[in-house]
């Protein structure tokens, strides 16, 4: 069974830094372009960043430029997600995700494997 599970999540002041990870199980996706995107109640599911397979492309949202980094290392922790200089709009549930054609994407119905979240809160 494929999984993907994410951890880091929390609650951090304004300004704070967090970490995120993505630990998958079920085969590994060295292969695959990975991203993060995150959700808010009620809203759409939005893009945070992708890295596409062996880390040759990345992409950010312009909401995140330059605060958060998204890196890989391609073993059972295949993507993490640096965020610094947090603000109470980042707060959201985050996911990773997982694209098998390797291509990395802001579309989020162009990645077959997702995790179940993490909860970043950011307080002011």
């Amino acid at each position: 069974q494929v999984q993907l599970v994410e951890s880091g999540g929390g609650l951090v002041q304004a300004g704070g830094s967090l970490r995120l990870s993505c630990a998958a199980s079920g085969r590994t996706f060295s292969t695959y372009a990975m991203g993060w995107f995150r959700q808010a109640p009620g809203k759409e599911r939005e893009f945070v960043a992708t890295n596409s397979v062996r880390g040759r492309n990345t992409y950010y949202a312009d909401s995140v430029k330059g605060r958060f980094t998204i890196a890989r290392d391609n073993t059972k922790n295949p993507v993490y997600l640096q965020m610094n200089s947090l603000k109470p709009e980042d707060a959201p549930v985050y996911y990773c995700a997982a694209n098998e054609d390797g291509i990395g994407t802001i579309i989020p119905n162009r990645y077959e494997y997702w995790g179940q979240g993490t909860q970043v809160a950011v307080s002011t």
